[in-house]
């Protein structure tokens, strides 16, 4: 018996080349924490505020600024105090500096709020602390009865009051309703 695992040990502790990966040398540049397949509730004071789901969530806490990322995508939902839905958040890619409590979105972003208006960027970023959101991109924002577009925005993080520059719009007009001449001389 002795001889059989003996025979079992004695290639393991041969002297061969092995391959070994670098050691690393800067941490500042690696992920803290790096998780697959995420699907999270986040609350506030004990009451949820978000729903997160991301296929990878990345936590880079060295570098400066600190910020989390989502490279491979994300869908959050935003809940008010009764758990109804306020906004519906999609995009590509996206970082959430941590210090700064700032949100970057990229590519296809598509966002709903509670009014069903949907708005659709390639760059978008929400700062929780000044609670508002805006971009510098183009936006198209359609609602029920008309589509908005322009180069730039600004609203508040409910994005129910927003501004809107370098407008352009698509408006739909009933034409069996009439219109108002004094309406038609401004």
């Amino acid at each position: 018996m002795w001889a059989a695992v003996m025979f079992l040990l004695i290639p393991g502790c041969s002297g061969g080349d092995k391959k070994l990966a670098g050691a690393v040398v800067s941490r500042d540049s690696m992920a803290v924490m790096q998780t697959l397949g995420v699907e999270t509730l986040i609350s506030d004071s004990g009451i949820i505020r978000y729903k997160v789901i991301a296929e990878e969530w990345s936590i880079f806490d060295r570098m400066t600024p600190s910020f989390w990322a989502f490279e491979k995508g994300i869908y959050l939902e935003q809940f008010d105090r009764e758990l109804n839905p306020e906004a519906v958040i999609q995009a590509d890619t996206a970082y959430y500096y941590d210090s700064n409590k700032l949100w970057e979105l990229r590519s296809n972003v598509h966002i709903e709020n509670k009014k069903h208006e949907k708005f659709d960027t390639e760059l978008l970023f929400w700062n929780e602390k000044t609670k508002e959101v805006y971009s510098d991109e183009r936006i198209r924002i359609e609602q029920a009865d008309k589509i908005i577009e322009g180069k730039g925005f600004k609203s508040n993080q409910q994005l129910t009051d927003y501004v809107i520059y370098e407008t352009e719009g698509i408006f739909y007009i009933d034409e069996e309703e009439p219109v108002a001449a004094d309406s038609l001389a401004q």
